[in-house]
């Protein structure tokens, strides 16, 4: 069953990359792949072979690739990529010795693949559980290892029907998951090389915190501000709510990072800001920039950096897909709001626990809790001192999983 869900898969993209150029990209990423591997393997060296889904999952794994590049440079490092959200934005990563797409999980493509590359030793990311690559890497013995993995009740693996294809959590040699949750449930399928380690995304927005880079324009922008709300990886409906209420409250500086940065969506933000004085960041200036109200981050890379001078954090993603990144947010010591989609997120159900992160539905509760913020000093420095503390006590995944692997 799993192998004609690919070939159907495989047929949908094929006829989906007539159309679209995010899947034609990737089409086109896929069926260079093997090619790309047979002119840069150099086969005299060993690999460890890292495979992220996409961006996020990548950020998860690159405390891993970076402290293996660094500490063993006797292997060389394959990093793939599914999505060209990962791939278009890291392929020139320079972590890493060769970058390419993942071809879709044939059996065919795996047994080039693998043949190609042989890796001495693999990492999955997160959610990533490719049947016919994960078989052929056990059949050869070649350690595979599932990393910052988190497993729920309604997955498939745990399903009747799903029995079949859960074999393939049999092919790692271990699991490093995020909770207790994740081992009970694999212990159910009589899988017991597992270990807790939490999950490398805290030291990897650690890492990001160290390595920040002062922003002219936002200092700029910010100085002498008491108040300043900063919405990153924003969505339309996220917007609605948030710039709803500082259209009425004027004395907040307010940046905005909206997650899709399009023409299309910055006239949409430009049409909600009506009456305020906005300035986008590609045209701002030193003289200008502090005359504004709200500065609209039109570009990507500058988010992490500009947590750091807010007093609010707003994560978006929580009205439709999810929500993004809060750890970025909550490691520079301030609260962070997000929206009601985030139940399947563990470090934001962690961060609400902690008192640390704030859960909104609607205009009401995101003013109600704003108004909050305005007039308990104390409320606001301890939201914020327990945002970063929930960060900093969950770092050390990584040096975790170090040790518990044979390198």
């Amino acid at each position: 069953m799993y192998q004609i869900v690919i070939y159907l898969y495989l047929f949908g993209v094929a006829v989906a990359s007539l159309f679209n150029k995010k899947v034609k990209k990737m089409w086109a990423g896929e069926r260079q792949a093997i090619r790309l591997l047979k002119a840069k393997v150099d086969p005299d060296a060993r690999y460890v072979w890292f495979h992220a889904a996409s961006l996020g999952e990548f950020e998860q794994g690159r405390p891993l690739i970076e402290r293996i590049r660094n500490e063993h440079p006797e292997y060389k490092i394959l990093l793939t990529f599914f999505s060209p959200s990962g791939y278009e934005v890291r392929k020139n990563y320079d972590g890493a010795d060769i970058i390419c797409y993942l071809p879709l999980d044939t059996i065919r493509n795996a047994r080039r693949f693998l043949r190609a590359v042989r890796p001495v030793m693999a990492f999955f990311i997160k959610y990533e559980f490719w049947y016919n690559y994960l078989h052929i890497l056990q059949h050869r013995g070649v350690p595979a290892y599932s990393v910052s993995s988190i497993f729920r009740p309604d997955q498939i693996f745990f399903q009747w029907y799903g029995r079949s294809y859960g074999r393939v959590l049999k092919c790692f040699t271990r699991f490093f998951v995020q909770n207790e949750e994740s081992k009970l449930l694999l212990s159910g399928l009589g899988i017991t090389a597992v270990e807790v380690v939490g999950d490398t995304r805290f030291d990897r927005v650690l890492q990001i915190k160290e390595a920040s880079k002062r922003l002219p324009l936002v200092e700029k922008f910010t100085a002498g501000a008491q108040k300043v709300f900063v919405a990153g990886s924003s969505w339309l409906p996220d917007e609605e709510i948030f710039l709803k209420y500082f259209s009425t409250h004027k004395d907040w500086k307010v940046i905005v990072a909206p997650h899709v940065v399009s023409e299309e969506h910055i006239a949409e933000i430009l049409d909600l800001l009506k009456g305020r004085r906005v300035i986008r960041y590609s045209e701002a200036t030193e003289t200008n920039v502090s005359a504004a109200d709200v500065l609209l981050i039109d570009c990507f890379g500058l988010l992490s950096s500009i947590y750091h001078y807010g007093t609010v954090s707003y994560v978006g993603g929580g009205f439709g897909v999810g929500i993004h990144n809060v750890l970025e947010a909550a490691v520079w010591d301030i609260p962070v709001i997000i929206g009601p989609n985030n139940k399947h997120f563990q470090e934001a159900q962690g961060l609400m626990t902690a008192q640390g992160g704030f859960e909104i539905d609607d205009y009401q509760a995101f003013s109600t809790l704003m108004m909050r913020f305005e007039t308990d000093a104390s409320f606001l420095q301890s939201a914020g001192r327990n945002a970063g503390e929930f960060v900093k006590s969950r770092v050390g995944s990584t040096e975790r999983i170090l040790g518990d692997i044979a390198l």
